[in-house]
This record gives C-alpha cells, sequence and structure tokens, in this order.
C-alpha cells in the first residue's frame, strides 16, 4: 500500500497536528484513522471548541444532562472540552507511547482572559491538569510577561506547556529562558 503524505513528512522528521477537535471527529473514528495515516498531535483553542459545540447535535445531549444538574455555562463547557480532550489524550497515547514523549500530545489552552494573570493563569493550568489527568496533554500558555512566570512553574511542577504566540526574537529568547529555569526546578526536585 502506497503511504501517506503524512507517513512520508513523519518519515523526514515532521509531526503533523491537526488544529482541529470535535465529538464527531472522536466518535465517528475519523480521529483514529488519522492517527493510524500519521497524524502526530492535536490543538484545540476556545474558538475551535465553540464551533464545534455550537454547530450540529454532537453536544445536545450532554449540554442538557449538564444543564439539568445546575452547571453553569463556563463549567458546562469545562466538562465538554475537558472531555473531547480526554478522549483525544487517549487515541494518541499509542503514539505517545512509541515516540517515548515525542509526539502523541493533545493541546488545550487555557482561558486566555487570563492571559495578564500570572497568579491565575498557573491556578488554571493546575486545575486543568488534575482535571484533564492524561500525561500526554500540554497546556496552551501565551509567551507575554505574565506568561513567561506562569510556563516557568508549571513546569516546575511537571505540567505540559505549550509556548504560543512567539512572534519575535526578544519573545523567542524569554521562552527558551522560561523553559529552561521551569525545567531547572522540576530537575532539582529530583
Amino acid at each position: 500500500m502506497a503511504k501517506t503524505k503524512i507517513e512520508e513528512l513523519s518519515e523526514a522528521g515532521q509531526s503533523v497536528w491537526m488544529d482541529s477537535i470535535s465529538r464527531s471527529m472522536i466518535e465517528s473514528g475519523k480521529l483514529q484513522e488519522m492517527i493510524d495515516m500519521g497524524l502526530r498531535g492535536m490543538t484545540s483553542n476556545p474558538t475551535i471548541f465553540d464551533k464545534a459545540i455550537s454547530s450540529g447535535n454532537d453536544y445536545n445531549e450532554k449540554v442538557k444532562q449538564l444543564n439539568k444538574l445546575g452547571k453553569s455555562t463556563f463549567e458546562i463547557y469545562d466538562d465538554l472540552t475537558v472531555r473531547d480532550i480526554q478522549d483525544a489524550a487517549d487515541l494518541f497515547k499509542p503514539v505517545y507511547e512509541k515516540t517515548c514523549g515525542l509526539d502523541g500530545y493533545v493541546s488545550l489552552e487555557i482561558n486566555p482572559k487570563l492571559a495578564s494573570d500570572t497568579r491565575e493563569t498557573i491556578k488554571e493550568g493546575k486545575r486543568l491538569h488534575a482535571k484533564v489527568n492524561r500525561p500526554n496533554v500540554l497546556f496552551k500558555v501565551p509567551s507575554t510577561d505574565e506568561g513567561f512566570e506562569a510556563i516557568e512553574e508549571l513546569l516546575s511542577e511537571g505540567i505540559n506547556v505549550n509556548i504560543t504566540l512567539i512572534f519575535s526574537r526578544d519573545q523567542y529568547i524569554r521562552t527558551t529562558q522560561a523553559f529552561l529555569k521551569g525545567m531547572k526546578r522540576l530537575l532539582d526536585k529530583g
């Protein structure tokens, strides 16, 4: 059988990730098909989830169930997104294990409204990490002044971070410094 383009890219050392997620993609087997073809990871953000939840009927029953339990809009959104991230991470787990953690990740963005608040970003990252409870999930934090401190702290706690919005040389240098400081603190803990 001929190799897919994704497989060819993988053999060339490239990791193809998808910037999309939805309940139907997971339940229909489409995501597993793409993983079988060589997809190496997946990223998400609130806009992607908004589109997935608001279009179609994939989430309607779960929303009704959670609403009957008296959950707030945020709690419903949180439960839906965490469930999708967990299920996607479970599908990517064999890739994660086969590559010894180099690939097979799913990325979840920490609420961007917290981006200018270091403490709240750290708190939310820790909360999501505990709730998702998967080794192959990254938590997306922006490379901003407030984000650099959060990146260092989360990494020092052993929480995987996807550092995003790097647009300048200075941001790259500061991102690298935050990464190295966080990893050193983690290693120093033993």
